[in-house]
């Protein structure tokens, strides 16, 4: 146990070496410009899945020019998350015990680098490398900047403004395939990198004007063990259900993401500029839209419900599944309008999701919390799925192998049914003057 007249540097060095928990304290209130910092990481988390779905867009130009299989080329991205997942435990850990601003600036300036130098690549051995490590870039980045977000906003507040910053996930993706396809079928599978990389150096500069906030400072939840310690989080119903559920979650949308393109291509015989385009417009629309109105609706419910952002993500889960099949399966006028709807509802839960992760643990170990949950997330979500379906189509379609996404996101949905019972009771505060919080 911590004595009381420990300095908070000795609590959280003992922390970092122990199985103890910190108590609560005041923390000093400084203008910390949270709507700056939101900003800031928002638009690098966009580049960042920019960055990352470029090659996707691009694949079968890539494919045609290196005479890979479509086994191989799911193992890009498999390596891709191999390393994500692997780095993401050391980098969270660091960041528990370390200033975070100058770990994220390191990530960014990383993966637009290898961005960058996609460009230059001529052989598929290079382009596994490559992309290889802008997965060290991006766990740098995306561990710590969730964890950066709680300080800076209270917790009935974090479904909106982790919706803000996660509907890049979605949207990047979608600027990734159109700008991917466009570009590229005039200039070439190369000239999108440059586009996409230059942003990533930019807010990369801009992201070292923002003071580190204290951490915790808009807490209200006490950091039991189970909540402010690495050893208590094995025991973290909250957090290991919200783990489970978004692994089997992202196992489907990683599925989805890396062969959609090429399945309307393929097997529905699109042009792949018209393929991408489509794709990425109902991307586009449904990360804007779905997430941020996937945190609205869990911050709203959870007046409620304290399991709102579980049974939100629970619920959308189970509607998609059965558009999730029309979508692969019917080859007439329902299959765009599925797609859409399969999207929408994937993507109403990616904030609340988030929310419950970040509110399932103490500051203090939230960035480790975060990347234990990246590392299980790609262990058993999209690591693999991209490959295991690049290996059923190479035996039997794309088609078939879609299916294995439609079975993960219906466990996904009973995983976080059943998690509900275990979410923290969050403090409401009533409505407080513009800008108090912001």
């Amino acid at each position: 146990m911590i004595a009381a007249n420990e300095t908070p540097e000795i609590c959280h060095s003992q922390l970092a070496t122990c199985n103890c928990y910190i108590p609560q304290s005041p923390m000093p209130r400084v203008h910390q410009h949270p709507v700056a910092a939101l900003t800031i990481l928002t638009g690098l988390n966009f580049f960042n899945y920019v960055d990352r779905s470029i090659l996707f867009a691009v694949q079968p130009l890539v494919q045609q020019e290196f005479h890979r299989t479509d086994a191989e080329f799911g193992l890009l991205t498999s390596a891709f998350f191999f390393c994500y997942m692997f780095t993401a435990p050391f980098i969270g850990a660091l960041a528990d015990r370390r200033p975070r601003r100058g770990i994220m600036i390191a990530g960014a300036l990383i993966w637009s680098a290898a961005t960058l130098l996609t460009a230059l690549t001529y052989d598929f051995r290079t382009l596994l490398i490559r992309h290889t490590i802008v997965g060290i870039g991006e766990a740098t980045f995306a561990t710590i900047a969730p964890s950066f977000l709680a300080d800076l906003f209270p917790e009935a507040k974090r479904g909106r403004v982790l919706g803000v910053f996660y509907l890049c996930i979605g949207l990047g993706t979608a600027v990734g395939y159109i700008v991917g396809g466009s570009v590229s079928n005039v200039y070439g599978w190369r000239a999108p990198f440059y586009v996409a990389a230059v942003p990533g150096f930019l807010l990369a500069a801009l992201l070292s004007f923002i003071p580190e906030p204290p951490r915790g400072m808009q807490d209200t939840l006490p950091e039991t063990r189970e909540r402010g310690t690495v050893g208590g989080l094995i025991r973290n119903g909250a957090f290991w259900t919200a783990t489970l559920g978004m692994a089997m979650w992202t196992f489907g949308v990683g599925a989805l993401q890396v062969w959609m393109p090429t399945f309307l291509s393929r097997i529905r015989h699109e042009p792949l500029e018209k393929a991408n385009l489509i794709f990425g417009g109902m991307t586009a629309f449904n990360a804007v839209f779905a997430t941020l109105l996937g945190g609205w609706i869990g911050d709203r419910l959870l007046r409620k419900n304290r399991g709102a952002y579980y049974l939100v993500s629970s619920t959308t889960m189970l509607i998609a599944m059965p558009a999730m099949v029309v979508a692969i399966t019917n080859r007439g006028p329902l299959m765009y309008p599925s797609m859409f709807l399969t999207e929408f509802l994937l993507f109403l839960n990616m904030a609340p999701l988030n929310a419950a992760i970040v509110n399932s643990v103490g500051a203090h170990i939230r960035a480790t919390a975060i990347a234990v949950n990246l590392f299980t997330i790609h262990l058993l979500g999209d690591a693999f799925s991209p490959t295991l379906v690049g290996y059923i189509s190479d035996r039997s379609s794309l088609q078939t192998g879609f299916l294995a996404a439609v079975a993960a996101v219906g466990i996904a949905s009973a995983i976080l049914y059943y998690g509900k019972r275990f979410a923290p009771p969050i403090k409401i505060d009533e409505p407080q003057p513009a800008g108090a919080s912001r």
